[in-house]
């Protein structure tokens, strides 16, 4: 993925040096606000008032309230994605990607609060989220993973009696149920010791076992 300056928003605008300032204030407010409350409890009125921008501009940019939450979540995978790629520079073979992606996801979890609770607790109940260039991008990234898996499988790597879509769900999943209570009670996550227990259980099942010849 490329960096926020040149890629389409959520609602379809160009990169975040042509938008209008206000457009980028509403979008600053809505984070400020969802670090300290959800977002079903924040108002159109009280974004406004926070940006210091005109009620009315959040309908004209954003068509509604989340619409602009998720704009909020388009620009921070577009940072996520184009962080993970710079990393993977690093990893020259597939399990070495999947570890880096792993260690990425949770640190980015545990840092940006924000970004976490809007993807594992606030988009996800509401059925126009899956129909979002939002949601397009999230899909892009489990194809992404899927790829390096399918990469892992050909360089033998990674077993290969296992779907390849199989495994992008059991690490994405495991990401997921390894940090979404700490998301919703508020607690640290350890980031290095909980991507290391999540890469030893998994990789412990998909790395692919030597072959060994019989013995005579």
């Amino acid at each position: 993925m490329g960096s926020t300056t040149t890629k389409k928003g959520a609602s379809g605008s160009t990169g975040k040096s042509n938008l209008p300032p206000a457009r980028l204030k509403l979008a600053a407010a809505m984070r400020q606000l969802l670090r300290t409350k959800d977002f079903n409890s924040i108002t159109t009125a009280e974004i406004s008032r926070t940006a210091g921008a005109n009620e009315a501009l959040i309908y004209r940019y954003f068509k509604d309230k989340r619409g602009l939450l998720h704009q909020v979540l388009y620009d921070y995978l577009l940072e996520f994605h184009s962080e993970i790629q710079n990393e993977f520079k690093a990893a020259p073979g597939a399990l070495d990607k999947l570890r880096c992606l792993v260690r990425a996801h949770i640190r980015m979890y545990d840092s940006n609060r924000v970004f976490a609770k809007i993807l594992l607790l606030e988009v996800r109940n509401y059925p126009g989220y899956f129909e979002s260039a939002t949601y397009r991008l999230v899909k892009n990234y489990g194809k992404m993973v899927t790829e390096i898996v399918r990469e892992g499988v050909a360089s033998g790597e990674i077993r290969g009696d296992i779907p390849p879509f199989r495994i992008r769900d059991l690490i994405l999943g495991g990401i997921e149920h390894f940090c979404i209570s700490a998301v919703i009670f508020s607690h640290e996550i350890s980031v290095a010791a909980t991507a290391g227990q999540l890469c030893d259980l998994l990789f412990k099942g998909i790395e692919a076992v030597p072959k060994t010849g019989r013995g005579v």
